[in-house]
């Protein structure tokens, strides 16, 4: 999740009631890609698939997080800002370009979703409440997971990632607020009975996604527009982590992260309605952009989902306009790391 306005974390952190409202479908073409060698200058133009939602009245904006694909090929989404009686977490059948409600509430304020290859339930992140909830694939018996503190101090999570094993990592966003760094990566166990800290003192961490072997986390800090590399063992053990990219981001900063087949980082962009792409050596790929003819109102292109096995991406961006799906063709296929968080 993004840095919100005043307002708006007010409404988070205090009450924690949000949420989503529908807008009809748009199609556009295929994406359109520059030629040439990759590289810092090689651009990825995405294309306008539907539009979700619209800014809510009650809560003053919407933003689309989490989009990650079921088991049944749907595509789910969050709206972090939804407010109370709408739809907070909808699935979306990309092909017919339709939307519906799977889940609805007048509490949480969620920022990821995550399928577990544990149980098969969605995993939600409740940014407000510090809490960890699951669903059952069609949006049903809903479940707190996690909740209360860890090392003596509430969470604010804001991504997640499950291992192979089906235990939780995630970026836990504290001190964001606050402007200090109080930032942690928290593991927990996959029954919800243990949480550690693998790593704190971070500056509002935001995306994290294993590498393509389970080797180790990428995560971002959103305040400090770097990325950085913690090798985990099977065990969950870590040992030094370092920052692996520095991203010049300008006026946005680093939000979500995503990896494809390849190990390539998809870094999304908070400020900027974009991603930048890099190779797990931390060189520039590509830059993933909405046209600028289309790019007006739409401030932040939060995260995406790569078809698994397939090359299609679904990057979910927002701003004044709305809500909206854009597809673009990924460097390489969707797996697990490609999808949510």
């Amino acid at each position: 999740m993004r840095r919100l306005p005043l307002r708006s974390l007010a409404v988070l952190t205090a009450v924690g009631s949000l949420a989503l409202t529908g807008c009809g479908t748009e199609t556009g073409g295929a994406a359109e890609q520059t030629t040439g060698a990759p590289g810092a200058d090689r651009t990825i133009r995405a294309q306008r698939l539907m539009q979700l939602t619209e800014v809510h009245e009650r809560t003053g904006m919407t933003l689309l997080e989490g989009p990650v694909f079921g088991a049944d090929g749907g595509l789910f989404v969050v709206d972090v800002t939804a407010p109370e009686g709408e739809p907070k977490v909808m699935r979306v059948d990309v092909r017919k370009k339709t939307k519906r409600a799977v889940h609805t509430d007048g509490r949480g304020a969620y920022t990821s979703a995550q399928f577990s290859p544990y149980d098969g339930r969605l995993y939600l992140t409740d940014f407000a409440h510090g809490e960890i909830v699951s669903l059952d694939a069609d949006g049903g018996d809903p479940r707190t997971f996690f909740s209360g503190e860890v090392d003596g101090a509430p969470m604010n999570p804001d991504d997640l990632a499950f291992d192979r094993d089906g235990h939780l990592y995630v970026s836990d966003s504290r001190g964001l607020t606050e402007g200090k760094a109080l930032g942690r990566v928290v593991r927990i166990d996959r029954d919800g009975g243990e949480a550690t800290v693998l790593a704190d003192g971070l500056a509002a961490t935001n995306g994290i996604s294993f590498d393509a072997e389970y080797r180790g986390l990428w995560f971002s800090e959103l305040t400090e527009n770097r990325i950085s590399y913690l090798p985990v063992g099977s065990r969950g053990g870590v040992t030094a982590r370092h920052t692996a990219v520095r991203v010049d981001g300008g006026v946005a900063t680093t939000d979500s992260i995503a990896v494809d087949a390849d190990g390539n980082l998809y870094q999304a962009l908070h400020g900027r309605p974009a991603m930048l792409v890099y190779d797990r050596h931390g060189q520039r790929l590509a830059t993933v952009e909405v046209p600028a003819r289309a790019a007006k109102g739409l401030e932040s292109a939060t995260n995406v989902a790569i078809t698994p096995g397939g090359t299609k991406a679904y990057m979910t961006v927002s701003g004044p306009a709305g809500g909206y799906l854009y597809t673009f063709d990924a460097l390489a296929k969707g797996t697990r790391q490609s999808n949510g968080g």
